[in-house]
């Protein structure tokens, strides 16, 4: 059904809620997140979406997921479209499988910034804005299949955060277009909101609006993604987030007391009639804001029920019940639910065996880039579920490179502190870096361009505010490792030089923009690279790099190159260095498990080249 016709009817004890799920980039995170998704269904939602990614590189991925959810679990799914970077018919392509997958519901975006300047057009000019994708959806043979959403940006557009009214009259043609739900981008000033709801309502907006409530994870997620959206925090929210920054549970804990406090406000206080959770294919936190309220199947009213503690148990009657209707429990929806999937692989809905035993403690401190692959939550995720970096204008402070050597000058001045970020780098230089500092200088300035690395951390305080995560009282461990851009000559020089020098002691993988991938690790080889010791648990691994992980993050590096050259000029030589930096040269991941000795990987990578007298 369609989403405004779902909002119409809605008639129930409380405000409706919807979740929203993004495609996983890797295959063992998209089962996994099939009995995810499958156990999150049985607390009701409304609907739930799922993204698109930044320029339709997850196209294929959302439509499967979406067409799991809306064909297989008969869960009412809106799905994400974007309509910048999209090739020509691609659009037609995503709505004519919408239609055969029964999917009856888009939310209409205008997608990543368009890249560049006055020269930048869109791949398909018929697409520039959201209210294009609308008004075309409107004429088009799909007019009547869909109902069509919108965003919104309470806290102003990252492109236009001063201009609120004008913001509000775009929204206001994208209605009058034919757009009949709105979806907010996520916030965190109620008051701001509550405010804002009043002025576009007075603007002759009366589609439903659907606030996007994102409960914190972790301290540095909630950072990057507030910054990412333009978000604005209250002194409140940061004032008690900051004695706690560095114990995990205790933020995920504050996530859930916040997003409660939100939800109250936000249904009590404007003509909401329900709230979007933005889940990042997490499950614990938005199962946890559910229960609080209320608002799951086990606090509906027991009129003519049984209770079942678990699927496969012997329904028994509640004191106040005498018939056979099945309420399913929080614990049944969180940790046992299994059914409602049809022709789900075996592996996925087996929760109570083997690894997947575990699948719900994936996700309880994730640190770092990589994460596990299987987990549905692996990768780092943008605004509107999209991967990568969202950037206007970045030639500011970037300049126009025209050689290797300017391009080195660039990464070099990050790490010094003198340019704010890179195309690889969204925020500012990480204090976890600091103590390699000199190490990343040394190799950056020799054209190997740093991108990514961690020092060795040998059982330091889980709650040290450098390298610390997860509950206090533990202790955390790294293995040092470290991402750069060379040569294929380096790479070999790489492999040669852990063959003969490596004792066992480094593993390293090696990709292009072509697709070929080398390393010397086994097919099936997992690096823990990030691990915790905590009171009561098993020991937890939070970042681990393998073939699939690195191949995720070697197609995302190689697209950014492709970005970062789309800011220039056709034939421009700025576009041609860029393009030709990634068509050559190769990303490298080493790792020394050597975690005892802080300075045993950058003595390895010293002497990378001395054999062959490069050095």
């Amino acid at each position: 059904m369609k989403l405004s016709a779902k909002i119409k009817q809605h008639k129930g004890q409380h405000p409706f809620f919807t979740f929203e799920f993004f495609p996983p980039r890797t295959d063992q995170g998209f089962e996994n997140l099939v009995p995810r998704i499958c156990r999150l269904s049985n607390l009701h939602p409304l609907a739930i979406s799922i993204t698109w990614g930044a320029g339709g590189s997850t196209k294929e991925r959302t439509l499967e997921l979406a067409g799991v959810t809306q064909e297989q679990n008969g869960l009412d799914t809106v799905m994400h479209l974007t309509c910048t970077n999209m090739k020509v018919g691609m659009v037609d392509e995503a709505l004519s499988a919408a239609k055969q997958r029964g999917i009856e519901s888009i939310l209409a975006l205008r997608g990543d910034p368009p890249r560049g300047q006055e020269e930048w057009t869109p791949i398909d000019p018929r697409f520039q804005h959201g209210i294009d994708l609308v008004r075309y959806i409107r004429a088009s043979p799909y007019a009547s299949t869909f109902s069509v959403g919108v965003a919104a940006y309470p806290d102003g557009h990252t492109e236009r955060l001063n201009d609120e009214d004008k913001e509000i009259g775009y929204l206001k043609q994208s209605v009058d277009a034919g757009a009949d739900f709105i979806m907010t981008q996520l916030f965190y000033d109620v008051d701001n909101f509550v405010r804002w709801v009043k002025k576009v309502r007075a603007a002759g907006i009366s589609v439903p609006i659907i606030p996007s409530v994102m409960p914190i994870q972790t301290y540095a997620t909630f950072i990057r993604l507030t910054k990412l959206c333009g978000s604005r925090v209250p002194d409140s929210v940061m004032s008690a987030l900051e004695p706690i920054k560095s114990d995990d549970r205790l933020v995920k804990d504050y996530g859930v007391e916040l997003a409660v406090e939100m939800v109250r406000r936000i249904t009590t206080e404007s003509d909401i009639p329900g709230i979007h959770l933005c889940t990042l294919n997490l499950e614990k936190s938005v199962t946890r804001v559910l229960e609080t309220l209320q608002w799951t199947p086990a606090h509906a009213p027991v009129h003519n029920k049984l209770i079942a503690d678990t699927p496969g148990d012997v329904l028994h009657p509640s004191p106040q019940t005498d018939n056979l209707d099945l309420v399913i429990t929080p614990e049944t929806a969180t940790d046992k639910a299994t059914v409602g999937l049809k022709d789900i692989p075996a592996t996925g809905c087996q929760v109570g065996s083997g690894e997947l035993n575990n699948a719900a403690s994936w996700d309880d401190f994730p640190n770092g880039r990589f994460g596990d692959v299987k987990s549905p939550a692996y990768g780092e995720l943008g605004p509107w579920g999209s991967f990568g970096q969202t950037y206007t204008n970045p030639l500011a402070h970037l300049g126009h490179p025209t050689t290797l050597d300017d391009l080195t000058h660039i990464f070099v001045d990050y790490l010094d502190g003198r340019i704010p970020t890179t195309p690889f780098s969204p925020t500012s230089l990480s204090p976890e870096s600091r103590p390699i500092l000199p190490e990343l200088r040394a190799l950056t300035a020799r054209g190997w361009w740093t991108v990514g690395s961690q020092p060795a951390v040998d059982g330091v305080s889980s709650s040290d505010e450098v390298v610390g995560w997860g509950p206090r009282a533990g202790y955390v461990f790294q293995k040092c490792f470290v991402e750069f851009f060379c040569e294929e000559a380096d790479v070999q020089r790489v492999a040669r030089a852990a063959e003969e020098r490596g004792e066992g002691w480094v593993d390293w993988f090696a990709g292009n923009y072509k697709g070929e991938c080398r390393g010397n690790i086994p097919e099936n080889g997992r690096n823990a690279v990030t691990w915790g010791v905590f009171p009561g648990q098993e020991i937890v691994q939070t970042t681990i790099i393998e073939r699939e992980s690195f191949c995720s993050w070697k197609e995302e590096a190689f697209g950014i190159w492709s970005d970062w050259a789309s800011f220039y000029r056709p034939d421009s030589e700025e576009r041609k260095l860029l393009e030709d930096v990634r068509d050559r040269r190769w990303l490298v991941s080493v790792v020394h498990h050597d975690y005892k000795n802080p300075g045993a990987l950058w003595e390895f990578l010293k002497g990378v080249g001395e054999d062959d007298g490069t050095l």
